[in-house]
């Protein structure tokens, strides 16, 4: 029988997600059957336009109605939403993939995953970037020894976005709405790869120290901005979130690791970039270059780069010749096809919110640390 999909969200990751559905059955022949259900949103107007592009066949105001109608629940609204509704679908045992981060808070987090132990369904945090090709071959290197005792891991991801100051504000900018700013939006996916890539092998952060900055204090309102409940009336509004962090951590093993986020890196568009030091050789990734690896192994001579676009790559077999290189879009293809082929086979899923709460930790103590000016423990 066919999962019918409902999704909150129709701007940036309902659209993403959407396109993942579709591409499904063309690409992955064995992947569970989805129908795109019903899309959930607040603007009737907007939502019938949304569902009519993206191919759903039902729309819903009420998330908790439209959970009763449905078989997988996608929670793509802005972060202060995630806990509400994905508990509700929870509570009545329909699967869930969240958005990350989790939470807006830790508190919330935790109820999220109460509410995932004690429900029969699977619940899942989307961090794509787990599923690009390069990632899960760099997790097989770390994973077989290649690199080494690990050492040294190092995380950035840096926007420029918010660099002219009349940029118009949005929800994503208030604390009340999106917990925190880059430290969530951005550091969220990369204390969830280094966690990913090397935590098997170095266990977890548990010691840090960090800072956040913002450094535009308010931002004029154009009253288009999803989920802020504003009218647009106030000429400007304040922002309440960060706009750049950074964290020196140290893993249980005794490895350091050191992460930062901004979105005021001029010229910088997308630079989600990983690397890993370990005793026997090194990688470096950048999302700019995703089908490449920086691959530096033992008795080397210097960094090689290697084109993850072969058959017996990760994924790849389900796309194009090699060398025909994928895109930023394919990693959702793939995470939509893990998730549903678990909830399909009642097999574990990660990231799961179990996960997704570790990271959550991480981005807790890094405020803490902020607010303290101290070096902070983790748990």
């Amino acid at each position: 029988m066919s999962m019918n999909i409902g999704v909150l969200g129709y701007r940036f990751m309902g659209q993403a997600h959407a396109n993942a559905l579709a591409r499904l059955p063309m690409f992955f022949p064995e992947a569970p059957d989805v129908e795109r259900h019903t899309l959930v949103g607040r603007d009737e107007e907007a939502l019938a336009s949304a569902a009519d592009q993206l191919g759903f066949s039902h729309t819903a105001t009420d998330p908790e109605a439209a959970i009763e109608e449905i078989d997988v629940f996608y929670n793509l609204g802005p972060n202060h939403v995630h806990p509400e509704f994905s508990i509700a679908a929870l509570d009545a045992d329909v699967p869930v993939l969240c958005e990350k981060p989790l939470a807006p808070t830790l508190d919330d987090a935790e109820r999220m995953v109460t509410a995932a132990r004690e429900s029969d369904a699977i619940a899942g945090c989307a961090f794509n970037y787990r599923f690009l090709p390069a990632i899960q071959h760099a997790k097989g290197l770390v994973a077989s020894g290649a690199l080494g005792e690990i050492r040294q891991v190092r995380g950035r991801y840096l926007q420029d976005w918010l660099t002219d100051p009349e940029t118009p504000w949005e929800w994503r900018l208030d604390a009340d709405l999106a917990g925190s700013g880059v430290l969530g939006d951005l550091g969220a996916h990369t204390i969830d790869l280094a966690r990913f890539l090397v935590g098997d092998e170095v266990g977890e952060i548990d010691r840090l120290s960090g800072q956040l900055r913002t450094f535009v204090d308010e931002r004029p309102v154009d009253g288009d901005n999803e989920g802020d409940g504003s009218d647009g009336s106030d000429e400007t509004r304040e922002v309440t979130v960060d706009d750049a962090y950074s964290a020196q951590v140290s893993f249980e093993s005794g490895a350091v690791g050191t992460f930062e986020g901004s979105r005021y890196a001029a010229g910088r568009k997308n630079d989600h970039s990983i690397e890993i030091y370990g005793s026997e050789g090194g990688l470096a990734f950048s999302l700019e270059r995703l089908n490449e690896l920086e691959v530096l192994r033992k008795d080397g001579r210097g960094y090689e780069t290697i084109l993850v676009t072969d058959p017996d790559d990760p994924y790849v077999e389900a796309w194009w010749p090699p060398g025909h290189v994928l895109g930023w879009e394919h990693a959702l293809v793939h995470e939509n096809y893990e998730f549903l082929s678990s909830v399909r086979d009642g097999t574990e899923f990660h990231p799961s919110f179990e996960d997704a709460y570790g990271v959550q930790q991480v981005l807790d103590a890094i405020e803490r640390s902020d607010a303290s000016g101290e070096r902070v423990d983790v748990t």
